[in-house]
This record gives C-alpha cells, structure tokens and sequence, in this order.
C-alpha cells in the first residue's frame, strides 16, 4: 500500500467514526511526531499492546476490494503479567464490496457486530487438519443468541444490530453489501502476528509504499518509536 492511501484512511476512519456518533480513545488521534512524547508521559501499554490503527490490504495490492481498516481499543498479552486482559476490542471500517479473505485464528473466539450502515456478508466453513476448508460440514453458529444451520456456500447476512459468535478454527470472510459497514470485535486475547491462518499466503500487515510522510503510525510500526 502507498503511505498515502494508509493516511487518507485513517483520516476518513475518523470521520466515519464522527458520523456514526463513536467517540474514539484519545490514542487514536496521536500523530507520528508526537508519539514519542506519548510514551514519555506513560502510553506504554498502548504501544506494548499494539493497540490503535491497522490499516490492512492483506497484501492484495488492491486496498479498495481487498482490505478493512481496524482500530484494536482493547487488548491483553497471553503471556505477560503486566496485561492479563482476556479480552480485546476493535473497530472494523468495511467499504461497500470490500472483502477480507478466508481465514481462521487458532486460539481467538470472537463475535463480529454489524453497528451500522449496510449489509455484513459473511462466508463461513470449517478447517480441516491440514487447514483446507471443509465443504461438506455444515457449520452452526450463533447469531445473537439464536443458532443458524449454513451450508458450505451459504451466506449469511448480518444486518445492522446482529452480531455472530465465531469459534476457533472456523474459517471466515466477510464483505459490505448495500453500503458502508461500520462493524465491531469482540474477542479473547488479539495476536494477529501468530494467531491467523489464511487459506492462501497474504500479509496480514502491508508492505508500505513511502511516497509522503507518515502522518499516523500503524500499530504494526510501533517499532520505529
């Protein structure tokens, strides 16, 4: 992705999030030349964390159909004492037509919540041992409460209000149908560096295009600070 297009989505992630009426931690407007100066006043959770933006095309190459932008809120660490949340939080920002691909967490259980706007498509199938997707099982979930029987290919559309409860290794995409989706996580521990399978090679982080300057960090380059 180009450096541009990650700070023009961010820029309209705010945006988005003011028409929607959320208001968002003060974090997620800290700039790249003042971060440093944040975490001399003790945001070191924040960045030990990796909370804040990320801003992914799953290394498509194509933002627009192929890509989500996400603000994690809130997270815990698995292994460190400091930070025994066993809970995270994100924000999803899904274009109208833009998928994330097929792919599933080893130890994350998380429901995915329609807020608002359009449509949230969502495709689901289980993994099989050597992680291919398993087409002839049927797969139950929960939506709100109620469980719904899908068939391998079957969509399932979560309107605005709905909410799904995804279980571990059950292989998942979704996609904005009728509109802007203004989606939400709710999960166990995040780990995104260790803790997503896609069902084919992609980066879950983006390989950076530098054709201006940084004007927010992902939380993924916290590394630089």
């Amino acid at each position: 992705m180009k450096r541009s297009q990650i700070n023009y989505a961010i820029d309209k992630a705010h945006a988005v999030a003011e028409t929607f009426r959320v208001c968002l931690p003060e974090f997620a407007w800290f700039t790249a030349d003042i971060w440093p100066q944040k975490l001399a006043e003790g945001w070191q959770e924040v960045h030990d964390l990796q909370l804040g933006w990320d801003i992914t095309d799953f290394g498509s190459g194509c933002f627009n159909e192929t890509g989500l932008t996400l603000l994690t809120l809130r997270n815990g660490a698995l292994n460190d004492a400091r930070y025994p949340k066993p809970f995270a939080e994100k924000m999803l920002q899904i274009q109208q037509d833009q998928q994330t691909p097929w792919h599933f967490h080893y130890q994350k259980m998380e429901d995915i919540i329609n807020r608002g706007g359009g449509d949230l498509c969502m495709q689901l199938a289980w993994a099989t041992e050597d992680e291919r997707l398993d087409d002839q099982r049927s797969v139950s979930v929960a939506v709100d409460g109620r469980q719904r029987m899908l068939k391998f290919g079957d969509t399932l559309v979560l309107k605005p209000g709905q909410g799904v409860c995804l279980p571990t290794r059950l292989y998942h995409r979704f996609w904005a149908e009728k509109g802007f989706v203004l989606g939400w996580e709710i999960s166990r521990v995040n780990d995104d560096r260790q803790d997503n399978c896609f069902l084919q090679a992609s980066g879950r982080f983006p390989v950076i295009q530098e054709d201006e300057p940084i004007k927010w960090l992902l939380c993924s380059e916290y590394g630089r600070l």
